[in-house]
């Protein structure tokens, strides 16, 4: 979760009280949030630059680091922090923020071009009338749109703020995307005209801005804002303009937000004006400006209109697992910054109207709400007791059942990763590779490329990777696989595969025999003759990761439900370059393998107490045994 870090004396006097260290540390707690550390400035700095500890000198103010929800954006800066402490304690009302009321043909106007389509479609103003700006005002301001890039806006890939003097600029501004040499300006803190261009190779050294320039670095077009002057106001999602910049002077600021999520760029404005609204001559009153795409639709923004959620009581109370009365349920909600107004349904149902004020965008469900009523309420009120009892999903209760069928046997359980490199699922399997695996998009390492369709391949990295361990080694795996499935919403499916594996000094095909009668025994399904579907039987397989004529496939009603042989050697040798240099593969021990899976093994009966009844509907297998038969 993100860090705030504020001056302690600062957030004392916005709070209009004093706490001990201990008391602030509690009334976090009480709020949901938790005071990290306690520190200062200067051993910020002197832990920064990795420096010793200085004595007892003064080390100037003290500052709080909180650690804030990653979703309350309205808590990322002092005045936010303050002001929904100062609520929750009873000391201020729950603020009314809204627009200004003038008519659109007095508004400012964003014009967007045509162009912006091809890197970054959306942008959003707002103007702030009147501002009163400190050092430690300004500072705050400029912080709080550092904390929003580096969280709602995703380092500014989704969203950019730009903030302006409003009295330097002159409207109406025109959002464009230009090749990068017609673009020209004074960036800020600069002195000389950069072509943008230019400005990005300047910035190629410049340890916070450079790692931003990758977002349009390689696009033919960059966006620039630019008012009726053609004064640039900003390049985004990179810097400013020097000729707009804020200063403590400033008195009307001028916000847009460039983004390519229309959503998230409303939130990050309505973050910015909601915030800093509280130093407006108007208080919590914001001016709007209306924006004007291409197609001649306009929208006026921001939109800082609340909106309704009905939430039941019954729902609350279920949820937190205490009965509240419906007073006290609404006093709680307005300390979290939550109006509430009762109802009661033609049900004779107790339900409420809660409204959502524009600060509060984590609200989303009803389930916010009821955990807002837990916050307030305290989490340390609320009685322990004991849960119903659940029950666990059929397939999860078959896993565990199998899991101790395979355990009483002498195998081990473990845990392999769910993502693998290509590698390791087609030439370590002596397969040719084909597009039959889910791929991760953009994966950053080689080791993680795809999601396994089987679990082969994990358990035999596990063994490479304990080769020194004494022999003989029993280990098995039980955990989902994904397939593609083009008739699924999401174009893959999961499903739940067994895995285990035998590795000794002897021969062993007939272990694996055994430890597949047990289980089909243990699930009631018998082993019959060939082509009779009441039961399981084997038969000749042909599975390139297998030896030929020392592999066989398990059959049942009628389809293909698994196969198990002795690993091919090309199989084995890979395994051994990949894994590891140690010559212990070299002895070349053949590693016998039974993967099963169908979909469907076993049909469902009606009792989860007889063992015919463990929807192998649902469940797949994959048994590995090792010995050194078939050694070429």
């Amino acid at each position: 979760m993100p860090t705030v870090s504020v001056g302690r004396d600062c957030l004392f006097e916005a709070l209009g009280c004093t706490y001990t260290d201990e008391e602030f540390d509690e009334l976090c707690f009480q709020f949901g949030i938790e005071l990290d550390d306690i520190t200062t400035e200067k051993a910020i700095q002197r832990k920064e630059k990795h420096l010793e500890e200085e004595g007892v000198e003064d080390d100037g103010e003290t500052i709080y680091k909180i650690e804030v929800p990653a979703n309350r954006y309205d808590l990322l800066c002092l005045e936010g922090l303050a002001q929904a402490l100062r609520i929750f304690n009873g000391l201020d009302p729950i603020p009314t923020y809204k627009v200004a009321n003038i008519g659109k043909e007095s508004m400012l106007e964003m014009r967007v071009k045509t162009e912006t389509s091809k890197i970054r479609p959306y942008v959003v103003c707002a103007v702030l009338r009147g501002v009163t700006l400190d050092e430690a005002k300004y500072n705050s301001f400029i912080e709080l749109q550092d904390r929003l890039h580096q969280n709602i806006c995703r380092r500014r890939t989704l969203v950019a703020i730009g903030t302006h003097d409003l009295d330097t600029i002159e409207g109406p501004f025109t959002y464009e995307a230009l090749p990068p040499a017609e673009i020209n300006f004074v960036p800020l803190k600069q002195t000389r005209n950069f072509r943008a261009d230019e400005l990005m190779e300047f910035y190629k050294s410049d340890l916070k801005l450079k790692k931003f320039l990758h977002i349009i670095e390689n696009s033919p077009v960059y966006p620039v804002i630019y008012d009726c002057k053609r004064t640039v106001l900003s390049l985004p999602p990179i810097i400013n303009g020097a000729h707009s910049a804020i200063s403590l002077k400033t008195k009307n600021v001028f916000i847009e937000c460039t983004a390519t999520d229309l959503t998230k760029a409303n939130i990050v404005l309505n973050t910015m004006v909601t915030m800093f609204s509280v130093y407006c001559e108007r208080k919590f009153e914001v001016e709007p400006v209306k924006v004007t795409y291409p197609d001649g639709k306009s929208y006026v923004c921001p939109d800082l209109s609340i909106y309704n959620m009905n939430v039941p009581l019954s729902y609350i109370t279920g949820i937190i697992g205490v009965q509240l009365p419906e007073d006290k349920v609404a006093s709680l909600l307005h300390k979290m910054q939550l109006r509430a107004e009762k109802s009661v349904s033609e049900d004779k149902e107790v339900k409420f109207v809660v409204s959502v004020p524009p600060t509060r965008s984590d609200v989303l469900h009803p389930c916010d709400v009821a955990e807002d009523v837990a916050i307030a309420y305290g989490y340390n009120e609320i009685p322990k007791r004991k849960p119903a009892s659940l029950n666990p999903l059929p397939l999860s209760q078959f896993s565990d059942l199998i899991r101790t069928e395979i355990a009483m046997t002498g195998y081990t359980e473990v845990l392999t990763w769910i993502l693998c490199s290509k590698k390791e699922i087609f030439s370590m399997l002596n397969r040719e590779e084909d597009n039959s695996a889910v791929t991760i998009a953009d994966s950053r390492t080689s080791e993680f490329e795809v999601v396994r369709p089987s679990l082969m391949p994990g358990l035999l990295r596990t063994v490479g990777h304990n080769k020194d361990h004494p022999k003989p080694i029993k280990i098995f795996e039980v955990g989902d696989i994904v397939l593609l499935d083009d008739t699924n919403d999401v174009g893959a499916v999961n499903r739940r595969h067994l895995a285990a594996l035998y590795c000794g000094a002897n021969s062993g095909f007939e272990l694996i025999h055994g430890l597949v009668d047990k289980i089909m025994e243990a699930t009631g399904t018998n082993f019959v003759s060939p082509g009779n579907s009441t039961g399981y039987y084997i038969e000749k397989s042909e599975e390139p990761a297998f030896l030929q004529g020392r592999q066989a496939s398990v059959i049942y009603g009628g389809k293909r439900i698994g196969t198990f042989g002795i690993v091919h050697p090309k199989v084995l040798q890979i395994i051994t370059v990949t894994t590891s240099n140690i010559c212990l593969w070299r002895v070349q021990v053949p590693v016998q393998l039974m993967p099963i899976s169908e979909r469907q093994l076993l049909a469902c009966h009606n009792s989860l107490n007889s063992p015919n009844s463990f929807l192998f509907r649902q469940f797949n297998f994959l048994l590995l045994i090792n010995s050194r038969r078939g050694h070429p």
